[in-house]
């Protein structure tokens, strides 16, 4: 016989809303009160088939002194198809790839060293004949070529020109001139060595290639580019975008050109910002896209994200031009002043119901007639005609009824017969 099988029967399916007593829902306590009364654990399935539980047979692992037996759950892992869309993040930043200095030296010792070579060459030359002597200076020339000997190169005199040669060659392919406001980024055979930004006249190690990068405080105006609004409306917009390099080597070798990677950037950031707020807000109160200060700081916090990977550092994105697409541009321009004329109607009605009604109580107080509902009504609606009403256009006043309960003179009181 099958000890690990459950021999009872199965319970029904709990409704969905209800918590389970197996996954530690109110249930389970009463549950573990009868196990640990009967003193036997009863096999328990779980319909996932994650949760299981030790049956009769098996060795039970207990957490508490009274033996009682716990169940050992396994996490429960989401479903892919419920789970939140992550957020898309800028690219990585590759670590190993930084700025770094580059050893350089100082331009002066470049030169003596080519001043010197070009003197010992010079030197070697005139002392082999093969240069005319100068009258002015002492005579250096060996004793074979005063005494009219074959003037000539020997060997030692050969390899010593050579390597004179040689040293000059190196020397003037290993000078820089880098002005201010641009660096130098070096690279041998592909591998990154450094980057040289002291302006002046350096020398560096002639093997190494050579990239030049302006590291001054740029600024880029865009073109117009046409993006939709928050209501799926066209718009056209113009940034004026404040930029420069700040780490040299990923800004050349983390992406091909770094300056169209900033404008297809600020291009998908401009899309993706101006399509979470309208263009106007005239319909409704809320923020919109012309409210300037929100639309430029989300602009410049997304691109500075954006840009850091590449090694540039954004100060300041602004746009400097919002308007509407052609297409567009009339009939909401037609909705604009529609919306305008709308609420300069509203106030000057309600101005003038606010002066008809201060008028009317006005002309009780000075009359001592206190109107019915009905004269009431008709007077405002008359003096609203006349405030709102165009210029030549004339509505007869009615005259102001009396209530009939109202009290009689004390003449005709005495009057009255009895």
């Amino acid at each position: 016989m099958d000890v690990t099988r459950d021999s009872s029967p199965r319970p029904a399916p709990r409704p969905a809303g209800l918590p389970d007593p197996a996954a530690g829902g109110p249930g389970t306590a009463g549950a573990a009160g009868s196990t640990a009364a009967t003193g036997k654990a009863q096999p328990v399935r779980a319909e996932s088939g994650g949760l299981t539980a030790p049956g009769p047979g098996r060795a039970a692992r207990t957490a508490a002194p009274d033996d009682t037996p716990t169940r050992q759950l396994t996490p429960v892992r989401p479903d892919p198809d419920t789970e939140t869309p992550a957020t898309r993040r800028p690219p990585r930043v590759d670590q190993a790839l930084r700025e770094r200095h580059a050893s350089a030296l100082p331009g002066w010792l470049a030169l003596l060293v080519l001043l010197l070579g070009a003197a010992g060459l010079l030197v070697i030359l005139v002392r082999a004949g093969v240069l005319p002597e100068f009258e002015a200076l002492p005579d250096i020339r060996t004793g074979a070529v005063r005494r009219g000997g074959p003037s000539g190169l020997t060997g030692p005199e050969i390899v010593a020109v050579a390597a004179v040669g040689l040293l000059l060659v190196v020397v003037l392919a290993g000078l820089l001139s880098n002005p201010g406001g641009e660096a130098r980024v070096l690279t041998r055979w592909g591998r990154y060595r450094g980057t040289v930004r002291r302006a002046g006249l350096l020398w560096v190690n002639p093997l190494v290639r050579r990239r030049r990068v302006d590291v001054r405080l740029r600024h880029w105006r865009s073109d117009p580019v046409t993006v939709t609004d928050r209501t799926g409306t066209p718009i056209v917009v113009r940034l004026l975008v404040v930029w420069r390099v700040r780490d040299t080597a990923r800004a050349v070798l983390s992406v091909a050109e770094h300056e169209a990677y900033l404008r297809e950037q600020i291009h998908a950031v401009l899309s993706r910002t101006a399509s979470r707020l309208p263009c106007d807000s005239n319909a409704g109160p809320g923020p919109a896209l012309r409210d300037g200060q929100w639309f430029a700081d989300e602009l410049s916090r997304a691109l500075a994200a954006e840009a850091h990977p590449a090694g540039l550092e954004v100060y300041s994105v602004q746009p400097i031009a919002l308007d509407y697409a052609p297409e567009v541009a009339e009939s909401m321009r037609r909705r604009r002043l529609a919306d305008l004329d709308a609420g300069l109607r509203t106030v000057l009605v309600d101005d003038a119901v606010e002066a008809a009604a201060l008028a009317v109580r006005r002309l009780e107080r000075a009359t001592a007639h206190q109107l019915d509902e009905t004269a009431r009504s008709a007077l405002m609606e008359q003096l609203l005609v006349a405030f709102v009403a165009p210029a030549g256009f004339s509505a007869p006043v009615p005259a102001p009824a009396v209530r009939p309960h109202r009290k009689e003179s004390a003449g005709r009181k005495e009057g009255r017969p009895a």
